[in-house]
């Protein structure tokens, strides 16, 4: 599978506290195969969604972790040495420096929590 480029990724919230977070409205509004929105700040931390289908480049970030968690479809993250399948309701962590890609065959829409520093293309 060829790598999906160029991603869109939107780094400044969309929603700020005390509004309500409609996860649909802004899945809809993605219009590329990869596409990342900054929903909200949570203290350092900000949630993000993503509706992807293709692959993302191998990276990893020196410093933070990530936690995954899909809505839709089937979400893939490899590692090395192995490949994680999550389906929808499950949710799995990349620990900060571990080398990682993250994939869709289909279709799927991600959720993810990682410290606001985090820059999504990695380190």
């Amino acid at each position: 599978m060829a790598s999906q480029a160029p991603y869109s990724i939107n780094l400044e919230p969309k929603y700020k506290p005390l509004e309500v977070v409609d996860i649909s409205e802004v899945a809809r509004s993605f219009q590329q195969a990869w596409s990342n929105q900054t929903l909200c700040r949570v203290n350092d931390s900000v949630v993000r969604l993503a509706v992807v289908q293709g692959e993302f480049h191998w990276h990893k970030h020196d410093t933070e972790d990530e936690f995954f968690y899909v809505i839709d479809g089937k979400f893939l993250i490899d590692l090395e040495g192995r490949t994680i399948e999550l389906l929808p309701k499950q949710g799995f962590v990349v620990p900060k420096c571990v080398v990682h890609r993250t994939r869709a065959l289909e279709k799927a829409t991600v959720l993810m929590v990682e410290n606001a520093t985090v820059i999504p293309t990695g380190n």
